[in-house]
Order: structure tokens, then sequence, then C-alpha cells
């Protein structure tokens, strides 16, 4: 029998410097770091930041030749995801996006190349909504 897993833990993304990594997320995810996982963010470990609920965490490692990672999708309702396109487009990102006629996704990038996604299956309610 296969074990239990209680979910994803943290994702690594590489980036260039911590302050202007957690000052980016920041400002365009309203990432904060875990000041309980403080003593990790030493050379070669991590900076660990998470979103305002706690439930999304990313282990941001320092790196002089930072490699971008595989796309990080963040999941949000119908509503929401029209909020996301609405921020990310007042932050100055570049964004692309698209309907999978199952789900829509925006697609943007940090400073270091690390795509990300945020993605709903709210899709009727942004088709309807999108251009509004």
């Amino acid at each position: 029998m296969t074990p239990k897993l209680s979910g994803v833990d943290h994702l690594h993304v590489d980036v260039g410097s911590w302050s202007d990594a957690e000052q980016w997320y920041g400002s365009v995810l309203n990432f904060k770091r875990v000041d309980a996982l403080m003593a990790w963010a030493v050379k070669n470990g991590p900076l660990t930041i998470e979103d305002p609920e706690g439930t999304i965490h990313l282990a941001l490692f320092e790196s002089e030749n930072p490699k971008p990672t595989n796309v990080v999708a963040f999941g949000a309702s119908g509503e929401e995801f029209l909020n996301w396109k609405n921020h990310l487009e007042n932050q100055g990102l570049t964004l692309r996006v698209t309907d999978h006629k199952l789900a829509y996704s925006l697609y943007f990038s940090d400073p270091w190349q690390n795509s990300h996604e945020i993605t709903t299956y709210d899709r009727d309610y942004v088709a309807e909504n999108l251009a509004n």
C-alpha cells in the first residue's frame, strides 16, 4: 500500500538575490518570509517565503547564475483570476492569457525568468467577464 502525502510542502526557485526576490514576491504575490525557517537562509540554504494563508511555500535559493525552474502553477477562483490579472497588469508584468477550453491560465515570469501560472477552472465565468 502506498503511504499518503499531506500536500506539496514547497517548491524550489532559483533567484539572483534573496533581498530582490523577497521584495518582488512580496509586492507581486504578497508572499512573506517564514521567520521560523530563517535558520536555513544561509549559504546554500533557502529563504522560505509563503502566501498570506501559509499554504503555499517557495524555497528561494540564491545563486550567481540562477537557472529558471519549471512553471510554478497557482490556483484561483474565476473571480480571483480576474483580480490577479488586473493586479499583475498594474505591476507592469507582461501576461499571456490562455483559454485552455476547460480552464484559463495567466502566464508571467519573475525577474530571474522563473515561469509562473495562475489557473482557474471557472472557465465560463472568466470567459463571460474577461472583457468587462
